[in-house]
């Protein structure tokens, strides 16, 4: 199994969660990908595989223990480790369309590390 916790580039307290979405149903290119708000670059950052988009580095995600969200929750004190958000303009019938945070598709021997 990878560890996909210690990916190169992954700061402490985060993991690396997949290198892939998925396009909304029935959405139609072009698409305009952010990650953190940052416009990202088809063929250089991201290549479009079927209903999929291929990045081509990890999304790196925060690791989130239940110390961590009861203290979040309650107040206590926030975060501020490494939490990469996804977000997808395209057009569906006709309108211009964005979704924010898509889920990203994990690794396929992962589902134990990320959690």
């Amino acid at each position: 199994m990878t560890d996909y916790m210690n990916h190169p580039g992954v700061p402490k307290g985060s993991y690396a969660a997949g290198e892939r979405v998925k396009v909304p149903a029935n959405a139609e290119p072009p698409y305009t990908v952010y990650i953190n708000g940052i416009e990202q670059k088809e063929g250089e950052d991201f290549n479009v595989e079927g209903r999929e988009l291929h990045f081509t580095r990890p999304i790196v995600k925060e690791k989130m223990g239940t110390s961590r969200w009861l203290a979040m929750y309650l107040g206590l004190w926030g975060t501020y480790r490494k939490d990469e958000k996804v977000d997808l303009q395209f057009t569906r019938d006709g309108k211009v369309e964005l979704v924010a945070d898509l889920p990203i598709v994990p690794y396929e021997d992962a589902e134990s590390t990320a959690k």
